[in-house]
């Protein structure tokens, strides 16, 4: 029982939950994932078994895909709903033009800040449980390419993006710095993985129907 699971996780749950849930579903002690996603976010998530989890590094370079909605007017400390809310704003003055204008800055290369409540380490400690003890500490940019960043639907305060981007990119992120760029504030409220690399949601299992059958050979 070696290979790969793509599993369409469900939001609530983090991406620990999965790899538990289907130790126990499938009987195998060897599991994990590559390439997080937590509670809030749903989606593909590519689960390794047995052997396969030695694949790991052949996985964390894939480009990925999302779609997102962003509420505009708020921001948190988490840059999404589930967060403390620390400040809100008008949106009224933010036009369909002016939110393009501000996707297009951020096409490209770019240098993006990791967030606190990322899993990022500092100092051989991971940001997100530094953030839940109230610690804020210095972070180093990391260099980010987006490949495409478009409006899918534009109903503030809601608005829907879809963008396709490189390993180590926070959406979270790029939500806030957008939201500030628009002078009204912006965090995320809604967010799919669509794609890791190859793996599209449309090769998802859904995680309640998985079992050794849907194991596939990983053939880079």
């Amino acid at each position: 029982m070696n290979g790969i699971i793509v599993v369409d996780k469900p939001s609530g749950m983090t991406s620990h939950d999965v790899v538990m849930r289907l130790r126990r579903r499938l009987g195998i002690k060897r599991i994990g994932h590559a390439g997080t996603l937590d509670p809030l976010a749903k989606g593909v998530l590519v689960m390794l078994v047995g052997q396969g989890t030695k694949l790991f590094s052949e996985f964390e370079g894939f480009d990925k895909a999302y779609r997102a909605t962003l509420l505009l007017g708020t921001k948190t400390t988490t840059a999404d709903i589930e967060g403390e809310i620390i400040q809100q704003a008008s949106y009224e003055h933010v036009t369909r033009d002016q939110f393009q204008q501000v996707l297009a800055n951020y096409r490209g290369p770019l240098e993006q800040l990791p967030p606190m409540v990322s899993a990022v380490k500092v100092n051989g400690k991971r940001l997100y449980k530094l953030a839940r003890r109230g610690i804020n500490v210095k972070r180093n940019p990391r260099r980010i390419y987006i490949h495409s960043l478009e409006l899918v639907d534009f109903h503030p305060p809601q608005v829907k993006i879809f963008l396709e981007c490189s390993k180590g990119t926070y959406v979270r992120k790029l939500a806030e710095d957008i939201g500030d760029d628009l002078k009204c504030g912006a965090c995320i409220k809604e967010i799919q993985r669509t794609k890791v690399g190859p793996f599209e949601s449309k090769m998802a299992v859904a995680l309640d129907q998985v079992d050794r059958k849907h194991i596939q050979p990983w053939q880079p």
